[in-house]
């Protein structure tokens, strides 16, 4: 483990000197040059400028397998490993453009969405679901369907932080339960958001950019369709799981009662815990402590749905524009956070087994992804001008804008993609025509390409840990609670398996 610590400093100046020295060639190439009229930076950043944050999403999945006491303490420091191996470089080629481009996405995208985070993950970790709920199949299907309706109205981050525990309290008797959480997190912590902008950030972010707040119904179908097979698969599997526990467990039970016989035979008797039997002798009724939350959560959804709606100004911080509402949003979010954890009793919180760890993992990790995602997402935006043209070129029908929007989005952050592919469908369909009335007709005369992109962005981010952040969130709390989450690749081999045949089915229909 030593080694590895040892090691890091080494590796950052080796990298650090290879980013450099490639990217200030590579600018050099450029000198004298102006971007690629419209392209921005995304034009002159080469493909491999991403190279970091391919490094960062491989630490995540490789490190928890190969040195997970290691990643437990300094995943933090590897975070920061690659954003600065990507930052210094890039700021020592680009200078004030470099430092605008990174300023940009941390004031207009991590800070809201790490605020927003914090102030959902505060608020729902005063909400104590008490007494006894017994996770049979069907009560457990029930709860994903709850999380699942809910999370539109409540946010994913919303519904996943208030029902992950209940949910996990409930199986607390079972033995295998790690295909619980996965679904959960496929149906509360990503699917779910599907049907209001407050459900999932794609679809806010597509509502500040003149989409009518109730048009994201029209996602109710391919929701449906997504969520009646995946909760019924679920159920299956969940039953099979319960009955197979059962069995084994009936089966130590006879032979502990032979133990049991043999020990009176002897004149040993002891206290045996013969498993099988009920999870508590005693059932206790249901009753939800620190309800007084759930008006703090109404006041998120409030402070985020009066960012999009109120138009009070702009500002510039650092020669980044921003709104006067979303600095407003950003304070009312923190002040309803420490409302909530100066009125909700600690007992609660105790009871809820609540601690920071989940959102700070997020905060850490997140930090860095932004920061190496920085290139990644100016390339895309670039369109035809950058070194993705091959992949923006071939996306051409809405069963196009669906998959590539939602492969994407499964390890890029999926609000950023959704524009960048609303984008590229006004400027194929209505180049030159102001936004709004863009968006009006778009919706008005192709409704299924905005349909395929929002699907996309909001369906494909159960595909992977980093897909949606409240997926991170539901692992970390998981595995405090003693579910033993599968890695990386091992969350994918279930995400792909469950998830893309029922995408194939929505994409024949819709797309």
């Amino acid at each position: 483990m030593s080694k590895i610590v040892i090691l890091f400093p080494i590796l950052i100046l080796i990298l650090l000197l290879c980013f450099t020295a490639v990217f200030a060639q590579s600018h050099g190439e450029e000198e004298g040059q102006e971007h690629k009229e419209g392209a921005g930076l995304g034009a002159e950043l080469p493909l491999w400028s991403i190279i970091p944050f391919v490094g960062i999403l491989l630490s995540i999945a490789i490190f928890p397998l190969v040195a997970g006491e290691f990643w437990h303490h300094h995943f933090g420091k590897v975070s920061a490993f690659w954003a600065f191996a990507f930052a210094i470089p890039f700021l020592f080629a680009y200078h004030g453009e470099a430092f605008h481009e990174i300023l940009h996405i941390y004031i207009t995208d991590y800070i809201p969405f790490i605020v927003l985070l914090w102030a959902l993950f505060t608020v729902a970790g005063g909400i104590f679901v008490e007494g006894t709920i017994i996770g049979t199949p069907l009560v457990n299907t029930i709860m994903l369907l709850i999380g699942t309706v809910i999370a539109s109205w409540i946010g994913t981050t919303g519904a996943a932080m208030v029902m992950i525990r209940p949910v996990l309290r409930a199986n607390a008797f079972r033995q295998k339960k790690v295909h619980i959480v996965i679904f959960f997190i496929f149906l509360v912590a990503n699917i779910g958001g599907s049907l209001t902008p407050l459900g999932d950030p794609p679809l806010y972010l597509g509502f500040l950019h003149h989409v009518p707040f109730f048009w994201t119904l029209n996602l109710i179908k391919p929701m449906g369709i997504i969520v009646l097979m995946v909760l019924s698969l679920f159920f299956l599997i969940d039953t099979f799981m319960y009955k197979r526990e059962q069995k084994e467990k009936l089966s130590v039970s006879e032979e502990e009662t032979k133990e049991l016989a043999f020990s009176i035979t002897n004149e040993k008797v002891e206290a045996i815990n013969i498993p099988g039997g009920n999870p508590t002798s005693e059932r206790q009724p249901i009753r939800i402590r620190g309800l007084f939350n759930f008006i703090f959560l109404a006041g998120v959804m409030g402070g985020v749905l009066m960012s999009g709606l109120v138009e009070i100004g702009d500002i510039t911080i650092l020669g980044v524009h921003t709104k006067i509402q979303f600095l407003i949003r950003e304070a009312i979010l923190i002040t309803i956070g420490l409302l909530s954890l100066k009125f909700t009793s600690k007992k609660i919180r105790e009871a809820n087994e609540f601690n920071w760890f989940p959102i700070v993992e997020v905060a850490y990790l997140f930090a860095g992804i932004f920061m190496t995602i920085v290139p990644a997402l100016a390339i895309l935006r670039a369109g035809e001008a950058g070194a993705l043209d091959f992949l923006t070129e071939s996306v051409k029908t809405p069963a196009h804008f669906f998959w590539v929007t939602g492969g994407l989005s499964s390890f890029l952050d999926n609000a950023p993609t959704y524009l960048t592919f609303l984008n590229t469908a006004l400027g194929r369909f209505y180049t030159g025509v102001a936004e709004p009335q863009a968006v009006a007709n778009l919706i008005a005369e192709n409704n299924t390409y905005l349909l395929a992109i929002s699907t996309g962005a909001v369906f494909f981010g159960a595909n992977t840990y980093i897909g949606n952040a409240p997926n991170f969130m539901v692992k970390a709390i998981a595995q405090e609670g003693g579910v033993n989450m599968p890695s990386f690749f091992g969350y994918m081999v279930w995400s792909v398996g469950i998830l893309v045949p029922p995408f194939f089915i929505v994409s024949w229909i819709f797309f």
